[in-house]
């Protein structure tokens, strides 16, 4: 997952107030847990950060067929609360998560003040897939993602990828550089790097609901094309 060479002294709080988690985000600074029982609370600050290039964002062409022909639905902030904690589980590839009930309860909260958001995907009612993170100013904090059926992630990043061009973003922060991340064009850059994008995209305004607000729905053709048209 990368280095992790810079933490602060672990902490077991019951919540982590929105303010505190904001000012640790503007500072490039974040929360996990070991594991999903561990309750102290770990803070991150990674001598490498991945971080996904908006403008170079890389969607293969496989999965560019599944976006346009699928038969999910994909909406978003609808159901945080059911994402994160699905991502919470362990599943397909991962034995253990990092997220633990005090993660999970803060992240709600920073979701009802506005600061977090899920994109869900669906197959009929079925929450099949999706993904979440924190938004401040024009940065995005993609957090951890689930998938129950083929691509349902993979196309949940393909839409917030579109919403966040769409919106104006300026960073797409993926903490750490996976080989899933990878072949959409995921790269690490150096702490100081970082914060030097991290500061005018924290300063910067964006707008996360420019392509519809919660439970609206965009066609996999709209996001594709919004992807091309302003790459």
């Amino acid at each position: 997952m990368g280095v992790m060479s810079r933490t602060r002294r672990p902490s077991r709080p019951e919540t982590i107030s929105v303010a505190s988690l904001i000012k640790a985000y503007s500072y490039g600074v974040f929360p996990m847990a070991e594991t999903r029982d561990d309750p102290e609370i770990i803070w991150i600050d990674p001598e490498w950060r991945g971080i996904l290039p908006l403008d170079d964002f890389h969607v293969p062409k496989r999965l560019a067929r599944s976006v346009r022909a699928t038969h999910l639905d994909v909406v978003v902030d609808k159901a945080f609360d059911k994402v994160i904690a699905a991502c919470a589980k362990p599943g397909r590839g991962r034995a253990k998560t990092w997220i633990n009930d005090t993660i999970e309860r803060s992240y709600i909260e920073l979701h009802r003040q506005g600061h977090a958001h899920s994109v869900e995907v669906y197959n009929g009612d079925a929450l099949v897939g999706g993904l979440y993170g924190v938004s401040i100013g024009a940065a995005f904090f993609g957090e951890s993602m689930f998938s129950v059926e083929r691509d349902a992630s993979k196309i949940a990043l393909v839409h917030l990828v579109a919403r966040l061009k769409a919106g104006k973003y300026k960073l797409l922060d993926t903490q750490f550089v996976t080989e899933h991340l990878s072949q959409f064009g995921a790269i690490e850059i150096p702490r100081g790097q970082y914060h030097d994008r991290l500061r005018p995209a924290i300063d910067a305004k964006a707008n996360f609901y420019e392509l519809g607000g919660a439970g609206a729905a965009v066609s996999g053709g709209t996001v594709l094309q919004l992807i091309t048209q302003m790459s």
